[in-house]
């Protein structure tokens, strides 16, 4: 019994990871798509001949925000997997990050 509860507690875990990285960040990549859109004054409405619609600042810090996060995010998996190849280990626990050499 106590094998399968191990079992599931991984597995959500895995389930979990795989929801935000395989889901979450292309939701987040689209949400800086539409920040910048924004951000330039874009919208999905029509205007009339002549009329521009005005740029929002917050949209184009948000967008940079965001599009931020998402090349962190990426590089640090990276990192991750070449530390991996190298023998290196990264373990995260209560006391913070860990590297370690094989």
């Amino acid at each position: 019994m106590e094998q399968l509860l191990a079992a599931l507690d991984a597995s959500w875990r895995v389930l979990l990871v795989g929801t935000l990285l395989g889901a979450g960040l292309p939701v987040l990549f689209s949400l800086g798509v539409k920040s910048v859109a924004w951000g330039v004054g874009g919208e999905a409405e029509q205007h009339l001949r002549g009329v521009v619609p005005k740029p929002h600042l917050a949209g184009r810090l948000l967008a940079y925000l965001i599009f931020t996060l998402v090349v962190l995010i990426v590089l640090a998996g990276i990192g991750f997997i070449a530390a991996h190849g190298l023998g290196w280990t990264i373990s995260f626990d209560a006391a913070g990050l860990k590297f370690s050499h094989k």
